[in-house]
């Protein structure tokens, strides 16, 4: 005799999308099948009884450089989507630079295919990219199912991607808002930058001090930027979405933008909220990104921004690239690569900030999950515990304590800012599509994940 369910999943702590709650939650070929209350009766092949440990939906992060092909050396589809699994991600919507070719057209787009043939842990989306001269292309990477496209403002770091002027975004942005799509902005632009670059460097500055660095990366850079998009997003009626927003001067911008009722949005990331400019320890260049990570009033006021849902998200922003780069032993924070590497801590680190009390973790399955999938046009299939979806979870233990041991992360390589720091919660459990991809530090021996095409953005 056969069972009704596959598998039934059973938590006194289901985080669903209007807040927690004890519930079961039965799976039938890889889809939730339907959601019951805790302690009914169900009749299926296999029982995972949770416990007290929060039953998540499995983690949507929509900003991630897994930067194979061409800089596989720097992560690679297997490592990154293995870290995504033991941090709860189950779908990573990987960024169009990085990898050599990048994103931008058909070859591009067939390379990061092939190339991630039998290697995927989890679900991976790709983003396409906006770079001069390529809006012929935007069109055929839609509708092979990349729901946006990413540019810089600034250089991006790599030749072969370069940034956009606004010239360049009155050209594109017409196309993405007649396909539906959204355009993602690294959201600096260059004449504050240069400004600073050049009276920082004529002091004869210590490129060991993040100070130093910090000089370099002006606030007036981000809010700047942030008004022209805010501007082409009016004129154009694109959609438009800020990526790893980090300038709590620039709230206000979003606010008005909101309220306005224009289709913009922003996300932020963990290292954002987590750390403090004051307190980054000189030469420790783990630190850098761009964005660079502000002085304490900014964090303040990005989580606080977060909390009234003026910023929609959290994602990570995972950007390793190999140690030399990051010029660990000289500390130069002015030669060193900007990008931070934390694929698998997010949900600790969003649960560790909510212990703090500014932040509320029955939010997290919004933050973490339905909004992100909603912004990468997934929310037909991810982003909550809701029939008809994908049997993705993450099992949660809040009252896990751990200290983050780079090597010990799954990532390629072990560096990382969050080196020593303890966290409180840790994931045990990762579900993709009904199958265990993660246990207790152990992976599934085969990669289960796929690449998966989106509609348009919601």
């Amino acid at each position: 005799m056969t069972s009704r369910f596959d598998a039934v999943h059973r938590s006194t702590r289901v985080v669903f999308s209007d807040g927690i709650r004890a519930a079961s939650v039965a799976v039938q070929g890889g889809k939730i099948a339907s959601v019951h209350a805790y302690d009914e009766r169900l009749d299926a092949a296999t029982l995972h009884d949770h416990g007290d440990c929060h039953l998540l939906p499995g983690l949507v992060d929509t900003h991630a450089h897994i930067n194979e092909p061409g800089r596989t050396e720097w992560e690679g589809f297997v490592t990154a989507t293995r870290a995504a699994a033991a941090g709860g991600i189950t779908t990573v919507v990987d960024m169009p630079l990085n990898s050599i070719p990048p994103t931008v057209d058909r070859p591009g787009l067939s390379a990061k295919q092939a190339a991630s043939a039998g290697k995927l842990w989890v679900d991976v989306g790709l983003w396409g990219g906006v770079v001069p001269g390529n809006t012929g292309e935007l069109s055929p990477l839609f509708q092979a199912g990349l729901p946006g496209f990413k540019c810089f403002l600034v250089p991006s770091g790599v030749d072969e991607f370069p940034h956009v002027e606004r010239s360049d975004l009155l050209e594109a942005l017409p196309v993405i808002a007649e396909l539906g799509a959204v355009l993602l902005v690294h959201a600096e632009v260059p004449g504050p930058i240069e400004a600073a670059e050049r009276a920082v460097l004529a002091s004869n500055p210590d490129p060991r001090k993040y100070s130093t660095y910090l000089s370099t990366r002006p606030p007036a850079a981000e809010r700047e930027a942030i008004e022209l998009c805010v501007e082409l997003c009016r004129q154009t009626g694109a959609r438009v979405h800020i990526v790893h927003f980090a300038c709590g001067d620039a709230v206000d911008l979003l606010r008005a933008a909101k309220q306005e009722g224009l289709p913009f949005s922003a996300e932020t990331c963990p290292h954002y909220l987590y750390f403090e400019a004051e307190t980054i320890p000189d030469g420790n260049t783990a630190y850098k990104c761009a964005p660079p990570i502000r002085e304490a009033r900014h964090g303040a006021a990005l989580r606080a921004a977060l909390a009234d849902g003026s910023i929609d998200f959290l994602v990570s922003d995972h950007s390793p690239c190999v140690p030399q780069l990051k010029q660990l032993e000289s500390g130069s924070f002015l030669e060193a690569w900007g990008g931070i590497a934390s694929l698998q801590l997010g949900l600790s680190i969003a649960h560790t900030l909510c212990q703090q009390g500014e932040l509320s973790f029955a939010k997290i399955a919004e933050w973490m999950c339905a909004a992100p999938a909603r912004v990468a046009g997934l929310s037909d299939r991810k982003g909550a515990i809701a029939p008809g979806l994908d049997a993705d979870f993450a099992v949660f233990d809040v009252q896990r304590e751990w200290v983050v041991r780079g090597a010990e992360l799954a990532q390629r390589h072990p560096t990382t800012p969050y080196e020593g720091h303890t966290l409180t919660g840790r994931v045990v459990q990762t579900f993709l599509r009904g199958s265990k991809i993660y246990d207790a530090g152990q992976f599934s021996e085969e990669p289960q994940g796929s690449l998966v095409a989106a509609g348009a953005p919601v």
